[in-house]
């Protein structure tokens, strides 16, 4: 074990929903079959599998598949595996604040970083240490924004189809050299 716990991955943004309609039924399907297997794998390795994202855009068979692989994978206590399915952050914040507004929390001087962590879809869950951007992309394409604060980055050229444990393991040691200051000297 590499020490792991959290494990988010970007699966479809709600920017994906502009790809060409083939490309994101191709997609769609994809997740789905990955998903259906997920309860199994889930259950083999201990992984609590969790969506986060608005999936009240997805198909109702794919919102129950979710809630299935949720609900089935909810007692295991090894690794917590986020798949960010119809996902973007900025999306995410503000769906965060109507459930705010919609939960009577209009008095300015309530408002805290606490609450507002409250309502957001990682809610419970540690920021990320990391951010591993594969493709060799050098952005965060609207991917946990207000989470990823004082998160360190690793750019990789390696193809996320391509991406190993080796490779992991690799971002895992450029990433325990580094001294942390969150915002300190």
């Amino acid at each position: 074990s590499i020490g792991v716990k959290y494990v988010t991955a970007y699966a479809f943004s709600t920017e994906n929903w502009n790809r060409p309609d083939n490309e994101v039924n191709a997609l769609m399907k994809l997740l789905e079959s990955y998903l259906k297997n997920c309860i199994k794998t889930a259950d083999k390795n201990n992984m609590r599998v969790r969506v986060i994202g608005d999936t009240t855009k997805l198909s109702e068979k794919f919102q129950n598949q979710i809630k299935e692989l949720e609900s089935a994978s909810a007692h295991n206590d090894g690794l917590n595996l986020q798949i960010a399915i119809n996902y973007g952050s900025r999306d995410e914040m503000i769906r965060a604040m109507k459930k705010m507004l919609a939960d009577g929390h209009t008095n300015p001087g309530e408002m805290s970083e606490e609450l507002f962590e409250h309502y957001l879809d990682t809610a419970g869950m540690p920021d990320p240490d990391l951010v591993i951007r594969t493709s060799g992309e050098q952005r965060v394409s609207n991917f946990l924004l207000w989470q990823m604060a004082y998160s360190e980055f690793y750019f990789t050229p390696v193809l996320w189809p391509d991406y190993s444990k080796e490779t992991m393991i690799e971002a895992i040691r450029a990433y325990s050299k580094r001294d942390r200051r969150f915002g300190g000297v």
